[in-house]
């Protein structure tokens, strides 16, 4: 046997009839070429699978804290404090994780970070006290952000530039689906079943989960990053196999090779990528603040200012995740049309004029509460949404989790701030000045919105090369 038959890669390349001399640049125009098919489909359904029990499990707690707070006696500012914790939590699984995505690839990091966000919510579950509980939603969140921004840049690293945004949208809508769930479940699991079954609900899933995605193939594009091209040939050829044939009517691109290199957390804010990466963390932090602060707070706000009962607070709540699967679904099919740029500027303004107008003229009402906070969240939850879909599209491969994972971090940052900002507002100023605040930071990220980069139609490689 020779040396060169020892050789592992030349091996596989042997068995799939693929010449060892592999070109990077005709691999992802081969990835371009390949029309939707199976193989896509599976990939999308399984990792969407974790990203339904990521949100399920982010959202659970809301629908047991109206109950923890009587029978813990947990305080408005402790109620904060313990929905703060999750995103604490999922800011260090962001930066953590998304770093490993670089390093070690995107599906052994996803795969750890849900199986994290497994074992921890069933610690929530059998949590008998304050202290154990904020302890247990301050570890899952690590996993729920770790999984999050790896995953987002997975599939993004699937998509053609084709129909890229309807490809994400339709995947990245199972995220709003995970908390509507939630919330309809909730709002009947908590009352008959006692605050632990929703916790239960969203454990075990997990673990059967973390086994599937473990054995979902690597993003070629981060192979061919890594300098691996027979590994990523191997799984291009899976895809043209599942597809039947390559898309011969789309125009092979003009791609430059591709050379592997180092990721430095510190060029994010290089001259090329400072603009892209303050605006995005802009408007990660102002759409989150919002909505996650709406999604965390209404139930008991409901509740407690405006004395509705448990099951009536739980059902009113619930119904924001379903406005947001209604929007999310006219933007997955219209995006690839109107852009992501006036999408999320739309939605921004779209978001502070409803806001404003329940902050000034309709707080005392709990039926014009609602309504404009259900109709508020369905439109400020579609530019989430889109955000997912964005940030990969702006940066390289080779820190598209790192650049990704950390601009999610300001949303963990803020959603951490917003809903312990809440809690100290609803009894200092009341609940008008909450929505006034919400409006004033819809204005702020509107104008950020302006400042993005088009990438509707264009390929990863293109949209993410640096000005």
């Amino acid at each position: 046997m020779s040396r060169g038959d020892r050789d592992p890669a030349n091996r596989i390349a042997g068995a799939c009839l693929i010449p060892t001399g592999v070109d990077a640049a005709a691999l992802l125009a081969r990835m371009e070429n390949v029309p939707f098919s199976r193989w896509h489909a599976k990939a999308r359904v399984i990792m969407g699978s974790a990203t339904f029990f990521d949100a399920f499990n982010s959202l659970s707690l809301a629908f047991a804290l109206p109950i923890l707070i009587t029978l813990w006696h947990i305080s408005p500012r402790q109620s904060g404090l313990l929905i703060a914790s999750s995103y604490v939590g999922q800011l260090a699984g962001a930066l953590l994780f998304s770093w490993l995505a670089e390093k070690f690839g995107r599906i052994p990091s996803a795969t750890a970070g849900i199986a994290i966000m497994a074992a921890m919510t069933l610690g929530c579950a059998l949590a008998r006290n304050f202290p154990t509980l904020f302890a247990c939603r301050f570890v899952q969140g690590i996993g729920i952000g770790g999984e999050m921004p790896v995953a987002a840049a997975y599939i993004s690293e699937l998509s053609r530039a084709r129909g890229r945004g309807r490809f994400f949208l339709l995947y990245e809508m199972i995220f709003p689906v995970g908390l509507m769930a939630a919330g309809q479940l909730g709002a009947w699991l908590v009352p008959a079943f006692g605050w632990q079954s929703i916790f239960l609900l969203g454990s075990v899933p997990c673990l059967i989960i973390a086994l599937l995605v473990a054995r979902l193939p690597e993003s070629p594009r981060w192979l061919i990053s890594q300098g691996r091209l027979v590994e990523a040939s191997v799984i291009v050829q899976q895809m043209e196999a599942s597809a039947g044939r390559s898309d011969l009517s789309a125009p092979l691109p003009k791609v430059t090779p591709t050379v592997a290199r180092s990721t430095r957390w510190s060029e994010l804010l290089s001259p090329s990528y400072r603009s892209r990466t303050l605006t995005v963390w802009t408007l990660w932090f102002c759409a989150y603040f919002i909505a996650n602060s709406l999604n965390n707070w209404l139930p008991s706000l409901y509740n407690t200012v405006y004395h509705l009962g448990l099951r009536p607070a739980l059902r009113a709540a619930s119904l924001t995740n379903v406005a947001q699967v209604i929007v999310l679904l006219v933007c997955a099919f219209s995006i690839d049309r109107i852009g992501r740029r006036d999408w999320t500027v739309a939605s921004f303004i779209g978001g502070a004029a409803l806001l404003g107008m329940l902050g000034l003229l309709a707080s005392g009402s709990v039926s014009s509460v609602m309504v404009l906070a259900t109709l508020i969240y369905g439109i400020i939850g579609s530019t989430n949404a889109v955000l997912y879909l964005y940030t990969p599209e702006i940066y390289p491969t080779r820190m598209r989790a790192i650049g990704t994972g950390l601009a999610t971090s300001w949303l963990r940052l803020a959603s951490a701030i917003g809903p312990a900002l809440v809690g100290f507002m609803v009894g200092a100023k009341g609940i008008g000045a909450v929505f006034l605040m919400f409006a004033a930071v819809s204005v702020v990220g509107a104008f950020a919105g302006t400042r993005m980069i088009e990438t509707r139609g264009r390929r990863l490689e293109e949209s993410a090369a640096g000005l």
